[in-house]
């Protein structure tokens, strides 16, 4: 009896020093995890921080970018200005895609200083672009006036005689330059004459379209 005791006791303090190895690798493994974990931390911290510096300098170079953009635009319209290109280098390509986004329709046909006559009738017109539903007619001007704009409201009505062909479709008059003065911009509005040209120098858009179109 006292052997099975004895060796009970034996077994007992086996079982009680594996456990106690036990629990010390654990221990040790946690210290060595929260250590891991601390020193990741850390570093997660640097990459937040490179990362934060990256964004600045990307936020810095678009910038850049953008205003060397905007710089290039207008050197680029005021030299075709003067070289009295404006309708061929700067507003005829913009017309299909920003006419196109804007009135979802697809241009068939486009033409650039377009010249009818029908009998002692005459007109020439910058840019004419057709669709299924939409005639745009483009009047460009490189110092645009109230004056040229209530000329071009007549010269539509010459458009019509001209161009009978497209008397089922809906007439978008629109009137081009590299930019717009306010007061223009509300004459033309009140006119509901669409207004082409850059928006701050950066893209050639349609300055009024929701004024008009709402």
């Amino acid at each position: 009896m006292y052997e099975d005791v004895e060796s009970r006791f034996e077994s007992m303090e086996y079982y009680m020093r594996e456990l106690a190895y036990q629990q010390m690798k654990t221990e040790m493994a946690v210290q060595s995890l929260s250590k891991e974990m601390k020193d990741f931390k850390n570093e997660m911290g640097d990459f937040k921080n490179e990362m934060g510096d990256f964004k600045d300098e990307m936020s810095g170079f678009k910038n850049e970018v953008k205003q060397e953009h905007k710089r290039m635009n207008k050197q680029w319209g005021e030299l075709a200005n003067k070289m009295g290109t404006l309708v061929e280098d700067i507003i005829a390509p913009a017309v299909r895609p920003v006419f196109e986004k804007y009135f979802n329709c697809q241009i068939s046909d486009f033409s650039v200083n377009r010249r009818k006559k029908i009998g002692a009738l005459k007109g020439e017109f910058d840019i004419i672009a057709i669709s299924d539903r939409y005639a745009f007619v483009v009047e460009v001007k490189s110092r645009p006036k109230k004056e040229y704009l209530y000329e071009f409201i007549k010269n539509l009505e010459k458009f019509k005689k001209l161009f009978p062909e497209y008397i089922d479709k809906h007439i978008i008059p629109v009137f081009g330059s590299l930019r717009f003065d306010d007061d223009l911009i509300k004459l033309a509005v009140q006119e509901k004459i669409y207004l082409l040209a850059y928006r701050e120098w950066e893209y050639m858009d349609i300055l009024n379209f929701e004024q008009i179109h709402n």
